[in-house]
């Protein structure tokens, strides 16, 4: 090829894949201006964390390989998956169908101490792995408790108060999504894996306490401003690979899902259902959208195999499956070929193929949380 169409060349594709960067950059901006979201602001545990452990004293961690493997880049962000989290399709603004996304393309964590104001004013997460609703659950892997995550949260406001105004904060919070996906941890690694609670709690009383916690920080964040929130229900606990490996006659041989344990979710999950219920009748002259965000349902089918053609549904695609997660799926670990035919990533969290198809089960809720 000539030098000079060579040099043709190289300018053209250069030109050409700044000007697709920029016009990216301009539907966002288009979209976010447009968007009836300020914000998405998340809080919980692993299932929605991008990376606030990276940040704290805790050996629960996933800032490095395999992690990430299908992230941008290959990168290990701290997220407990191989890609993105279902929040990260809420926010991603190249779903053009969507008229809420556009925010951004990421949530970001919050401990991040890079943020800039502009990425704080279109949210982040708060959310940790590990934390639970139970204020005994995150300390267990010493991690930031949900009150915690409030306190930062108000924090988080101070921050934009003192960057654009009280007024404006306020209205950002008002028009804000907010997301909390918490629980999981309070029952599979608390309550059935260490005594403390078992001797003081019956299952029900247990779960009676739960949902008061969880009431609590529901209550505190309408308190905040709040006014379109989504509260996660519990999966089919008893389908984790981890808990089929732990309660299983037979984990090697017969790697099915134990029916008491997702029993216990679904008990939970209605008792949920009827208190977001009556949050939403007592907060409807306030114009506050409460809404329960079911995740049983898609990933009880995934698990089944009724739906969506996953070969694999009771190991994670990281190493054996049936125990690794954080520091047990390593950069040693050996990781399947195609996690796409995975439901789930590690032994306890689903893979982003699973993400995906949740975010698209629960989109519908989503949509009639931030319609103008």
């Amino acid at each position: 090829m000539p030098r000079t169409l060579e040099a043709f060349s190289t300018c053209f594709l250069l030109l050409f894949f700044a000007t697709k960067a920029a016009a990216a950059r301009n539907i966002r901006n288009v979209m976010a201006e447009s968007s009836p979201v300020s914000a998405i602001l998340i809080f919980g545990d692993s299932t929605a964390d991008p990376g606030n452990n990276n940040y704290i004293a805790t050996p629960f961690r996933s800032n490095f390989s395999p992690y990430g493997k299908d992230f941008v880049n290959q990168m290990p962000t701290g997220r407990f998956t191989n890609g993105r989290l279902a929040n990260d399709f809420i926010g991603n603004c190249e779903d053009y169908a969507a008229k809420y996304v556009g925010i951004k393309e990421y949530v970001p964590p919050y401990l991040d101490p890079t943020l800039s104001i502009e990425e704080l004013k279109t949210g982040v997460s708060f959310a940790l792995a590990g934390s639970g609703f139970d204020p005994l659950t995150p300390t267990i892997s010493n991690v930031v408790s949900l009150s915690e995550q409030l306190d930062q949260f108000k924090e988080y406001r101070a921050k934009l108060e003192a960057a654009i105004g009280k007024d404006k904060t306020k209205e950002l919070i008002n028009n804000a999504l907010f997301l909390i996906s918490a629980g999981t941890n309070d029952f599979v690694v608390n309550y059935f894996t260490l005594p403390i609670r078992r001797y003081n709690y019956t299952i029900p009383s247990y779960m009676n306490f739960v949902l008061q916690e969880a009431r609590q920080l529901l209550q505190a964040l309408l308190g905040e401003g709040a006014r379109r929130i989504g509260v996660w229900g519990l999966p089919p606990m008893g389908c984790l690979p981890v808990v089929i490996t732990l309660y299983s006659d037979s984990p090697i041989l017969k790697r099915d899902c134990i029916s008491n344990f997702s029993s216990v979710a679904r008990d939970y999950n209605q008792m949920l259902k009827n208190e977001l219920n009556s949050v939403q009748l007592q907060m409807q002259s306030s114009g506050a959208r409460i809404a329960y965000i079911d995740i049983y349902g898609p990933l009880e089918d995934m698990t089944s195999g009724r739906k969506y053609g996953f070969e694999e549904v009771s190991t994670g695609c990281c190493g054996t499956g049936m125990l690794e997660a954080s520091f047990m799926c390593n950069p040693r670990s050996a990781v399947c070929a195609d996690a796409t035919k995975y439901v789930f990533w590690d032994s306890i969290h689903p893979t982003e193929k699973s993400y995906e198809l949740l975010f698209q089960a629960f989109r519908p809720v989503i949509d009639a949380l931030v319609k103008n």
